[in-house]
């Protein structure tokens, strides 16, 4: 017990180090001198091979490869794994979780440390069916998120090894087709992809069996998901990456805490699953009517707790804020004026300098708590419904 404490606190301390270090010595800034050159070189002269793959387009090509974009987006993940663990797979969706949340977090450090760009368009056609990819499209390009979650969820499933190769391939060919990335951004997504898939399939045992079972768990993640807000790099232009990450760690966080908490009672390898007596599809439809809105009104109920509880802790504290989009009474802050400076800067400048010019973007706390709170309803408040109306 003893150990795992002071493994717990020497691992904090190592991530709080590396922000200072890395701050101190200007990373960011010097890994990005060596690397983007080099990589915004291979996204200029690989245009023409993706004009030669976009010579091909026809209205079928469009609709089916934004479907497959579609498939492997955030958006998807976000509705599909709520309903994985009401299945009765909670490893699975918990361990899925949490590798989509460390993929999202390094995949988007990488895109805001080498902040290289996207295919220019024109003369590339670049292709954004929803707003997602609208959102995405702001983003910087190595490496491809698209081909690094697919790689990621793909190999995973083992017993299709050529289905899942065939995916990748579809994802990665599709992403060029759509303007979205060039070949060097698959590439990287690809390989990026399969590092980590190497890592977790090492570890994802112990870290389940530690989430499940080990203590301080809560506090612990929580400081880790605390940490790693700071320890985001600052790109070289704002993007929408910070705020995908932000929105993750809070829901690693939120399924964490809940599945800790009440994992003997809902969530161990016991429990009844879809397809048999004990789950039956009109049992799990019902359980889909209850869950949904339940989360969606949690997600909201702890968006607007959120925003009254930060901006007043904060003026309690002392601390300066603003805000981008949440509380428009912020928008107007001296704040606005450093207009230079990103969310991302600003909360690794406020935690190492600790000057009175220096202010926090309240945003980005009151999406972390929403995140969290949607999925803590996930695994801890929809179940414990579902037990109480016999789903």
């Amino acid at each position: 017990m003893e150990s795992i404490a002071v493994w717990q606190g020497v691992a904090l301390c190592g991530i709080f180090s590396w922000i200072v270090i890395s701050s101190y010595f200007n990373v960011t800034k010097k890994i990005r001198s060596l690397l983007q050159p080099w990589v915004s070189h291979h996204v200029v002269t690989g245009t023409p091979s993706i004009l030669k793959i976009q010579k091909y387009q026809h209205k079928f090509w469009d609709a089916l490869f934004s479907g497959l974009s579609c498939v492997v987006s955030v958006p998807f993940y976000t509705g599909f794994l709520p309903l994985l663990f009401w299945s009765g797979h909670g490893k699975l969706a918990r361990q899925m979780t949490l590798l989509m949340a460390f993929c999202d977090y390094l995949g988007n450090c990488i895109k805001d440390v080498v902040s290289a760009p996207r295919p220019s368009c024109p003369p590339v056609r670049r292709i954004t069916a929803t707003k997602d990819e609208e959102e995405n499209a702001l983003e910087y390009g190595l490496p491809s998120s698209h081909t690094l979650n697919t790689s990621e969820d793909a190999c995973i499933k083992l017993a299709a090894v050529a289905l899942a190769c065939l995916f990748v391939g579809l994802i990665g060919i599709g992403r060029i087709y759509l303007g979205m990335h060039s070949v060097i951004d698959i590439i990287g997504g690809l390989v990026v992809g399969l590092g980590i898939l190497a890592i977790w399939l090492a570890v994802n045992d112990y870290v389940d069996g530690f989430i499940v079972s080990g203590p301080n768990v809560t506090s612990f993640w929580a400081g880790l998901s605390f940490l790693l807000l700071f320890a985001y790099p600052t790109p070289e232009l704002p993007t929408p990456s910070f705020e995908f990450h932000t929105a993750f760690t809070g829901v690693a966080l939120g399924i964490v805490a809940g599945v800790q908490q009440t994992y003997h009672q809902f969530h161990h390898e016991a429990v009844p699953r879809i397809f048999t007596p004990q789950l039956t599809i009109p049992a799990f439809l019902g359980r889909v009517l209850v869950g949904i809105p339940t989360i969606l009104i949690v997600k909201f109920c702890s968006k607007a707790l959120a925003k009254w509880i930060l901006p007043m802790v904060s003026n309690t504290l002392g601390i300066p804020i603003k805000s981008t989009s949440y509380i428009p009474m912020l928008n107007g802050s001296a704040a606005e004026k450093k207009s230079s400076e990103t969310k991302q800067s600003s909360y690794i400048q406020k935690m190492l300098i600790f000057t009175r010019q220096d202010v926090f973007d309240v945003d980005t706390g009151i999406r972390f708590l929403q995140y969290a709170g949607l999925a803590w309803s996930v695994v801890d408040l929809v179940p414990s419904l579902f037990s109480y109306l016999r789903l």
